[in-house]
């Protein structure tokens, strides 16, 4: 897991983030915030680690819609799952082609930061 500092009100505080699509994700006194990461921060790794093919949920959430079952061959940009949070929708593609090794999202299920709802293994 991958944390941020924030600071507010001259506290630094550490909350747990997610990469996800070049953003970095995270949800903080119940308000999740979406931080562009600028290519010169992103350029020579950093602790920012990349999972191919590991689709986490980039907040806390409900599923809403399961796109893919295990097994399904899928396309890079591909939609897998639909989930809610705060009254709004996002959709998780598939960041490579592959074939579904793993689907741990189940349709209604609540889940948090992080959680690994799709493996995206080679085809």
């Amino acid at each position: 897991m991958t944390y941020v500092e924030v600071e507010w009100s001259g506290k630094t505080v550490r909350v747990p983030a997610l990469k996800h699509q070049g953003k970095l994700w995270f949800h903080w006194q119940g308000e999740t915030h979406v931080v562009e990461v600028l290519a010169s921060r992103r350029a020579g790794g950093g602790s920012g680690k990349s999972n191919p093919g590991v689709i986490a949920a980039p907040m806390p959430g409900k599923v809403t819609q399961l796109r893919v079952a295990a097994g399904d061959e899928v396309k890079k940009g591909q939609a897998l799952v639909i989930m809610e949070a705060m009254k709004m929708e996002y959709t998780l593609e598939a960041d490579r082609d592959g074939k579904i090794t793993e689907l741990n999202a189940k349709l209604g299920a609540q889940v948090a930061l992080g959680d690994v709802l799709v493996r995206v293994g080679e085809a």
